[in-house]
């Protein structure tokens, strides 16, 4: 008889009682805002009492007391032999189910911020800069966990991992009782950085867990659909509650979606291929990634990444005012890019496809293509051209960069060895994220100059130009490193060369017998 996944929290009482501490935090803070409907939930004259700050020590308190529960103790393997990750059909599709669910819920808390800020702009009566710092923190904390967590999944774990972040995730939603303005900074960082190192977690995982063949084409459709359930969850949850109780309550509704979440930990399992190499004394270094033969995926992937970043939260940021301001192409803004935005399904399933029957490289150069294509476009008639050209380019312009974001991750946690797969996800998904931080303020520099929205496109088609060429001329090809000429590569072999930062090719399908 298996194990049962939740058998691997090593101190499981101490676990759970961080996890009803933290509960409990939350809820006292949740009292508070339900408490302050008589004033329309405005909470911005209250001060920070002794209760709340007692609240916000519990809620501290459980994550550091639940995240040493699951943190292995160094040397020291599982206290039982960890189960096969997913042994049977049923128990992959449940897998990919919590998984995806995980996601969906970690894309949610990103895509909320557009929803509140105009609630919390009124609230504290904040300026338009004032208000810009949110986004700004948020996505900052995205990349410090991209980092934190992809590294921390290749030390102490893919499962710990998640919970982890899941527990921060549980702790943050208090966004919603806080006072002032800078206490949402502060928890919206901390949102962030859990937010952040749930993807390329989650993707290693996948990697590890399920058998090749449609595993690619999975996460990939799995990366495209969740992002969009993200965006619409936090988008008809703000259309329904915003106008019953403000802004604060789109943190508080998320909160049932955690705890559901912590309460499935139980059929997350550990990476078996993860677990089998624990013993060994010497962890891979996170410079590794800059090292031969790594280097080359590095810069290939550090620059799809970056381009991607650059179009997302760079130009499409500023698109719907620039739409707005040169009306006459016979519908708002939002219709426009709602009505885009929902490309993304079509087109994530048929980047799947490409990616499993045709090629991984191809599928990334086409979909960059793409991109540059529709930016080229805009940069050709502006946004106050031909109505149905300029419809079809913004359209294009959604659906290439769903499937670029669509593609990166899985893409990334396939082409590189266990051993530092985490930390390449995290590395990854950071750069991407990194756009959040410089590229609206650079945008608007560009959009200054002469040419405005077209000299904006025609500079972020450039990178996205480049890293389609880069990937098409260096990008390496999952397929084939599952199956190299000389037979399969000892995963031994493979830590030992990474170790001693000699040449290493990623660990062949075939050979990671127990995530099969």
């Amino acid at each position: 008889m298996t194990a049962r996944p939740a058998s691997l929290i090593p101190r499981p009482l101490l676990f759970w009682s961080g996890v009803a501490l933290t509960g409990a935090g939350v809820l006292e803070h949740l009292w508070m805002f339900a408490d302050a409907a008589s004033m329309d939930f405005d909470m911005s004259m209250m001060d920070m009492s002794p209760v709340m700050w007692a609240a916000m020590a519990a809620i501290v308190a459980g994550v550091v007391l639940s995240g040493a529960a699951v943190v292995q103790q160094p040397g020291k393997g599982p206290a039982v032999a960890p189960a096969p990750a997913a042994t049977t059909p049923a128990s992959r599709y449940r897998l990919i189910a919590i998984l995806s669910f995980a996601l969906l819920v970690d894309q949610m808390k990103p895509a909320t911020l557009a929803f509140i800020s105009p609630g919390m702009r009124a609230e504290f009566h904040l300026s338009a800069a004032e208000i810009s710092w949110l986004p700004t923190v948020a996505l900052t904390g995205t990349v410090l966990g991209s980092l934190v967590w992809g590294r921390a999944a290749d030390r102490i774990g893919r499962r710990a991992t998640i919970l982890i972040s899941s527990l921060l995730f549980l702790g943050t939603t208090v966004c919603g009782a806080m006072p002032d303005f800078s206490g949402n900074l502060v928890m919206c960082a901390l949102m962030g950085m859990a937010a952040g190192g749930m993807l390329p977690v989650v993707y290693a995982l996948m990697t590890e867990s399920l058998p090749p063949g449609r595993r690619a084409a999975i996460m990939v459709l799995q990366a495209g659909l969740t992002t969009t359930g993200g965006y619409m969850a936090a988008s008809g949850l703000a259309a329904v509650l915003i106008p019953l109780a403000g802004w604060r309550v789109l943190w508080f509704a998320q909160l049932p979606l955690v705890v559901v979440l912590i309460a499935l930990n139980r059929w997350i399992p550990e990476s078996a291929a993860f677990s089998s190499r624990q013993h060994r004394p010497r962890p891979v270094p996170a410079s590794a990634l800059f090292k031969r033969p790594q280097t080359a995926k590095t810069l290939v992937v550090s620059a799809y990444a970056l381009a991607w970043g650059l179009v997302y939260w760079g130009f499409i940021t500023f698109l719907p005012s620039q739409l707005e301001s040169s009306g006459g192409h016979g519908m708002s803004a939002a219709t426009l890019l709602f009505i885009s935005s929902l490309l993304s399904i079509p087109t994530c399933a048929l980047a799947a496809w490409l990616y499993m029957r045709w090629s991984a490289r191809g599928t990334m150069v086409g979909y960059a293509a793409l991109t540059v294509a529709a930016l080229l476009g805009l940069a050709v008639v502006g946004t106050g051209g031909s109505r149905p050209f300029l419809l079809t380019a913004v359209m294009l312009l959604f659906a290439g960069t769903a499937g670029v974001i669509a593609l990166l991750g899985p893409y990334t946690a396939e082409i590189y060895p266990l051993a530092i797969r985490g930390t390449a996800g995290g590395w990854a998904a950071a750069v991407g994220k990194s756009g959040g931080a410089f590229g609206p303020p650079l945008i608007a520099l560009v959009l200054s100059a002469p040419g405005g929205i077209r000299t904006a496109a025609v500079f972020v088609a450039l990178p996205m130009a480049l890293a389609g060429i880069a990937v098409a001329v260096r990008g390496s090809d999952p397929q084939a490193a599952a199956r190299p000429a000389g037979g399969a590569t000892p995963l031994d072999t493979e830590l030992d060369d990474l170790v001693h930062s000699r040449a290493a090719t990623p660990v062949p399908d075939t050979a990671r017998g127990a995530a099969t």
